[in-house]
């Protein structure tokens, strides 16, 4: 096996037992401009992908159907597993044509017969590739989607939530590493998100780990990666999230769960910038940007020796702190009718309106699950209304009745809390008046404070007849 010329090129992983063909193959493919790999049987194919992923990951396969060993249709499932994006082009002898065509329903891109003729695997080959390009800018495309819709569910004018905004426009452009506080269901990771897409790595990937959903053995694995035989089922080498990350962001979601002896290995990592996989003992340089999230006072949780204080330090190079749902209550006709919207869409049912009594009991409630809390009471409602307005017979009973169903009264909120409006269209009318005044009319940073398009802002503004206000 062997790499030739610049990782950028073309990249064709040639499989197949009959050295000659391969070393055809490649002058075919070097002459064309391509880099080419070289495998002589669909083992040693598996093990390149396995090692060679993210550094040098080939853009196409060419896989012989028979080669001694594990053929080329077994091969094919543990290629989709380990690059599912990767077009394999089966390379046959003309007997075994069936045998291809049925590979192409496993999932094989296309297929050539043996003798290979020259300019058709070229068009071959540049076809595949075509399509892995179109899908990984499917891919990137959906994520940047996402992640717009993601961004505008940060919705809100309380100074609480514009804060937030504004602290994500002024740290995200940098490398430094930011913590992220805030109870469970305030958005955290949509905060994260905002930071990477505004950030210099915004177009390397953003990794997310959350550390309370593995136990420290899973969760060291996941992080560092490890190499082949380093346990009972560890078949071949895998990569870790900081080696995923690279060239992008990692996320580490309720870092204030993650058991002491590796915060430890965290922070070495952190400090040296370097890994070392499980089974291991070469060091891996990282390159990767830290975000971290806690819904826990991580500096009550150092102070009670549950969280290393050297760790902290280190994470909290600058601090983002969420409001709970509670403390920005003035946000919630807006946020509701925000999310109304977008849960609308998703379940293909129209519900025009939030009802004034339906408002009401939300503005009483004290929403302990935050705004992921409001989202599913919301969604609940949506599915069961048999109306085109939400009304209280479709909430569940903790909120209609929240002095029955919790142990203690709703905790005061930190601001005084706005009156519940006679409907969500006031509600929102008065939102909108309010930030137009404090932004003195500036439609753009009114439209950022809302947390809404300047498009849905012009909307507004003629919906509610304030298209003169200056």
């Amino acid at each position: 096996m062997s790499v030739q010329g610049k990782a950028r090129k073309k990249h064709a992983l040639v499989v197949d037992d009959e050295a000659g063909l391969r070393l055809m193959v490649r002058a075919v493919l070097e002459d064309a401009g391509w880099l080419v790999t070289e495998a002589e049987s669909a083992g040693q194919a598996l093990k390149i992908l396995a090692e060679a992923a993210p550094e040098i990951p080939p853009d196409v396969m060419l896989l012989d159907m028979r080669m001694p060993g594990m053929d080329g249709m077994e091969a094919l499932s543990a290629i989709r597993s380990l690059a599912p994006g990767l077009p394999v082009v089966m390379l046959t002898a003309y007997g075994t044509v069936g045998s291809a065509v049925e590979a192409m329903k496993k999932g094989a891109f296309d297929y050539l017969t043996k003798p290979v003729d020259n300019e058709e695997l070229k068009t071959v080959l540049a076809k595949a590739h075509d399509y892995a390009r179109l899908l990984l800018e499917n891919r990137n495309l959906r994520q940047q989607v996402r992640e717009g819709r993601e961004a505008r569910d940060l919705v809100g004018q309380t100074q609480g939530m514009r804060k937030v905004r504004e602290l994500i426009e002024q740290v995200g452009p940098s490398e430094a590493t930011v913590l992220i506080l805030g109870e469970s269901g305030t958005g955290k990771e949509l905060v994260a998100s905002g930071l990477h897409r505004a950030g210099p790595r915004k177009h390397g990937s953003l990794v997310k780990v959350n550390c309370a959903a593995l136990p420290g053995e899973l969760l060291e694995s996941e992080l560092f990666g490890y190499v082949k035989g380093a346990f009972t089922g560890a078949a071949r080498d895998k990569p870790g999230r900081f080696q995923l990350a690279k060239g992008g962001t990692l996320f580490l979601d309720e870092i204030g769960d993650m058991p002491l002896g590796l915060q430890a290995k965290l922070l070495r990592a952190l400090q040296e910038r370097v890994v070392e996989p499980l089974g291991s003992v070469k060091s891996v340089p990282t390159d990767v940007r830290i975000l971290a999230a806690s819904n826990k006072d991580l500096w009550a949780e150092v102070e009670a020796g549950r969280f290393r204080e050297d760790l902290y330090f280190r994470l909290n190079v600058l601090e983002i702190r969420i409001p709970p749902l509670r403390e920005r209550m003035e946000d919630l006709p807006l946020l509701a009718g925000h999310l109304l919207r977008t849960l609308s869409e998703k379940n293909k049912k129209q519900v025009r309106e939030i009802g004034p009594r339906f408002l009401e009991a939300l503005s009483r409630y004290h929403w302990p699950g935050n705004v992921r809390e409001l989202e599913n009471v919301l969604e609940r409602a949506l599915v069961l209304s048999r109306s085109d307005s939400l009304d209280p017979e479709d909430l569940p009973p903790q909120i209609l009745s929240p002095e029955q169903t919790q142990a203690g009264p709703p905790p005061e909120p930190a601001g005084p809390r706005a009156p519940a409006p006679d409907s969500l269209d006031k509600a929102e009318k008065q939102a909108v008046i309010k930030a137009l005044n404090v932004h003195n009319g500036h439609r753009q940073k009114t439209a950022e404070a809302l947390g809404v398009s300047r498009r849905t802002l012009q909307y507004k503004l003629r919906k509610y007849g304030l298209t003169r206000k200056k």
